[in-house]
């Protein structure tokens, strides 16, 4: 068990020392949703107003609503982003020597996919802070009790990511596969609309929402930043996230990279 957790602990460590030696990718993280926060919510405040959002039954502004789906954004470029190292690990084949541990595979790429949710949860609260010093506000103890909801949704994330850069052959091809994966899956959730509203403009973009695994992991966030436990999310995230991990472990194979470098 010792050997176990110093590996998992090393994995975390060597992703959060990259992760803060490369600034650009850490203010990246940060300026992409406080634009969506100041810039793109003004829009839609004059368009939305206020609205009653349950479970809270109190009026709230525009930008405290988007507040949960943003975190869910930045939890989603995170899980993308992570893929990404993954590939290109597995392209330059630091991650066939890492598997070269008698430890199983599986955990050591669990142990991956924690280390990259530990790097949104510093990612999530400089972004929950500068939106803070921006007078967007949640209760206090709704910056503790998201913890557990993070940690969830960002395993989902995480999950999805290791399961496309399991499929993903070659780095060029990461950039087309994010359109298809990220933007639909941000766009068509309740990250920026409530899904009353997406309802009243299609039912069909309704149900695609109310399936979409990313609306339950904001719901769960949007939740538990009130202190409330959102049953129906949390099931749904789970269920995402075992089917996700299950197939991402099974179809990962490190040696394909270097079996096309001697193909070609």
């Amino acid at each position: 068990m010792n050997a176990w957790w110093r590996c998992l602990s090393g994995v975390i460590l060597r992703e959060n020392l990259r992760f803060f030696h490369q600034k650009g990718r850490f203010f990246g993280t940060l300026v992409r949703p406080l634009v969506w926060l100041l810039v793109f919510a003004a829009g839609f405040r004059a368009a939305l107003g206020v609205s009653i959002i349950p479970p809270y039954e109190t009026y709230i502004t525009y930008e405290v609503y988007i507040l949960p789906g943003l975190v869910g954004m930045v939890q989603l470029f995170n899980g993308m982003q992570n893929s990404l190292s993954i590939v290109y690990d597995t392209e330059m084949g630091s991650m066939r020597i890492l598997l070269t541990s008698p430890l199983p595979r599986w955990w050591l790429l669990v142990s991956k996919l924690l280390a990259g949710v530990s790097v949104s949860f510093f990612q999530v609260y400089a972004f929950l802070g500068f939106a803070y010093l921006f007078g967007i506000e949640m209760p206090p103890m709704g910056y503790l009790s998201t913890i557990p909801a993070l940690l969830l949704n960002g395993l989902m994330l995480g999950s999805l990511g290791l399961l496309l850069s399991s499929k993903i052959r070659q780095l060029e091809n990461f950039a087309g596969v994010m359109n298809f994966v990220v933007f639909p899956l941000f766009f068509i959730s309740s990250a920026l609309y409530p899904l009353w509203k997406m309802r009243e403009s299609s039912e069909f973009l309704y149900y695609l929402c109310a399936f979409n695994p990313f609306t339950h992991g904001v719901e769960m966030i949007r939740f538990a930043l009130y202190s409330h436990f959102n049953a129906t999310g949390v099931g749904w995230v789970l269920l995402a996230t075992v089917v996700f991990l299950t197939l991402a472990l099974r179809g990962y194979r490190p040696e394909r990279g270097l079996s096309r470098k001697r193909g070609e």
